[in-house]
């Protein structure tokens, strides 16, 4: 039975859908756990679908599509980007008008087309531009195959952007967050999710990249293609079982609407005047307190003889008159922006693993006796890296600090860390990739006689990276922002991905259009990826000189600030109003 819950409600009666009857009741009668199994399904298939082609889509350009290195570098960090761009604006879809399931829904669909148009690139070779002869003399592929393989790379981007921000929030709607049983229950739900998503990782990164390349790009495409038809069917099976919050409205349209009102009342003078609180919401048990940071926002907030209520104490334009509420939002999402920015370097570095660090394993010996490694699976050393750190951070390093410091190991201090790793991960690369090169020229060998193990160092640094630094910063944006700002969040880390992979791109071709010749066609080995390496180190270097000395700050001061949370120091009467000189 169907549960359909109207966050604009009053109190908290919330509406139950059943058959063509509409019943209101007391309680949220959530899906619960009866409807986790079709969740986690559609989210476990899923990930193994577009997990095993974010390790591997190199891999196939190159190999399928001949594209020298840039080329398949570009394609894979626009692309890339562009899916960690596309959830901010499902975020918004979904909360302003249709919802997390339609959106949900939207998605899978779409990228069940985009893995199905793949495979069958993969399966008929007259998409694909001819094997290359003795890896050397090239057929470029032809401007329509191009098309229809890009074409395949934008459904994905609209599936990312439709499954992405809905399908975690809309596992915690199952649940009645309101009592003790639904916190846990929530907790319960991360936990198997994480699991889920990393036992997903470890058979995208081993199994399907695995036939992928030694046995067949058809069936390996075909493959995720599968999961994403058996993700929709399944997601589709618990339709009748799942809890459905009716959108209601986008943080994000707030926000437009404080900059707009409080660029209409720039002119306003005066240090008297009264701030619109808003309405108090259904259920809401804090508000936000008004903070002195940002002032010039605050203007979006004052009550002129201008501003015009209706008879529920509502104010008829709310593009010139916006709640406290909304001006806190969006003073809290300024502030996170410093530490924000510092993580777009750190996301950068993480990216290589999945661009030149896998086009280095294609020129090293990836053989453990007479097994081949996939290049694409080396990406399994970042995850265990990652996993190995978790249980020590928690059991050995947090347990010791608390005994030096009470208050254990700071954010800021974790964050620092992990701009340190991401520094030791492009020294390493840049030392480890002058190793190869100098192997493989003295051999007189397209591939160097060096074992990829020596590449697993920087795919380490690589994991501890995101340990340090990614999670920190998720741990961020959510403790520093509202709590019904925790979508919010979420999208942020997925923005500073999006930046990251614009950033590359525009670095990597640079570089590349330059005099330095330190990168460009299909052979590193002709190249100074050494040089790349070393220059994106010294980003990081800069990257924490800035966090150092300007950044850390905002983690420090946001820590004391009362933003959320606090008794409110406002005025809420309409009736108090100033008049100002609005020209």
């Amino acid at each position: 039975m169907e549960t359909i819950v109207d966050q604009k409600d009053e109190g908290n009666d919330i509406e139950k859908g059943c058959a063509n009857n509409i019943v209101k009741v007391e309680s949220i009668k959530a899906g619960g756990w009866n409807a986790m199994p079709y969740i986690m399904g559609n989210e476990t298939f899923e990930k193994l679908a577009s997990m095993s082609l974010i390790a591997n889509l190199v891999v196939y350009l190159r190999t399928q599509y001949n594209l020298d290195g840039i080329a398949a570098v570009t394609i894979f960090t626009v692309w890339h980007g562009t899916c960690n761009f596309a959830p901010l604006l499902g975020a918004f879809i979904s909360d302003a008008y249709i919802g997390k399931f339609k959106t949900l829904i939207f998605g899978s669909l779409s990228s069940t087309l985009g893995m199905v148009v793949l495979a069958i690139t993969a399966a008929l070779p007259h998409l694909r531009p001819h094997p290359c002869l003795n890896g050397i003399e090239c057929e470029q592929a032809k401007p329509w195959q191009l098309s229809i393989l890009m074409a395949g790379l934008g459904f994905l981007v609209l599936g990312a952007g439709g499954i992405r921000p809905c399908n975690i929030a809309f596992g915690v709607d199952q649940f009645d967050i309101r009592t003790e049983k639904g916190k846990k229950d929530v907790e319960s739900f991360y936990n198997w999710y994480y699991l889920t998503f990393t036992l997903a990782l470890l058979i995208a990164l081993t199994v399907v990249v695995y036939i992928q390349n030694s046995i067949s790009w058809a069936w390996g495409l075909a493959l995720p293609a599968t999961f994403m038809v058996l993700s929709v069917l399944v997601f589709l099976a618990g339709s009748h079982l799942y809890v459905y919050v009716l959108p209601n409205g986008s943080v994000f349209g707030g926000m437009v609407k404080v900059v707009v009102a409080a660029f209409r009342k720039r002119h306003l003078t005066g240090l008297e005047y009264s701030l619109y609180e808003g309405q108090t919401e259904p259920g809401a048990e804090t508000k936000m307190a008004h903070t002195e940071r940002f002032k010039c926002l605050d203007k979006a907030a004052v009550i002129t003889d201008r501003d015009v209520f209706d008879d529920k104490g509502l104010p008829v334009n709310e593009w010139r008159l916006c709640s406290i509420k909304q001006v806190e939002q969006l003073k809290s999402l300024i502030g996170i922006l410093p530490v924000w920015a510092s993580g777009i370097t750190c996301f950068i570095i993480m990216d290589q693993q999945h661009t030149f660090g896998v086009q280095q394993a294609m020129q090293t010996d990836t053989h453990i006796r007479k097994f081949q490694v996939p290049p694409g699976s080396l990406g399994l050393t970042s995850m265990i890296a990652l996993s190995i750190y978790i249980p020590i951070y928690e059991h050995v390093l947090l347990p010791f600090s608390r005994k030096v410091n009470k208050k254990g190991i700071m954010l800021g201090d974790r964050m620092k860390a992990g701009i340190v790793m991401s520094i030791l991960c492009m020294l390493s690369a840049g030392l480890l990739e002058g190793k190869r090169r100098d192997s493989a020229l003295k051999n007189g060998s397209f591939v160097a006689p060096m074992s990829f193990v020596w590449l697993l160092p920087q795919f380490a640094f690589s994991g501890l990276t995101e340990a340090l630094m990614g999670i920190s910063l998720m741990e961020f944006f959510n403790s520093h922002l509202p709590a019904n700002m925790r979508t919010v969040a979420g999208a942020f880390v997925f923005l500073n991905l999006a930046m990251a992979g614009y950033l590359n791109t525009c670095i990597v071709n640079s570089i590349s259009s330059s005099r330095l010749h330190w990168l460009g066609g299909r052979d590193l080995n002709k190249n100074r990826l050494d040089y790349y390496y070393f220059t994106i180190g010294g980003l990081a270097v800069i990257n924490f000189i800035y966090f150092m000395t300007f950044a850390r700050r905002y983690v420090v001061n946001n820590d004391s600030m009362e933003t959320v949370e606090a008794p409110l120091e406002t005025t809420s009467n309409k009736d108090n109003k100033v008049t100002h000189d609005e020209r």
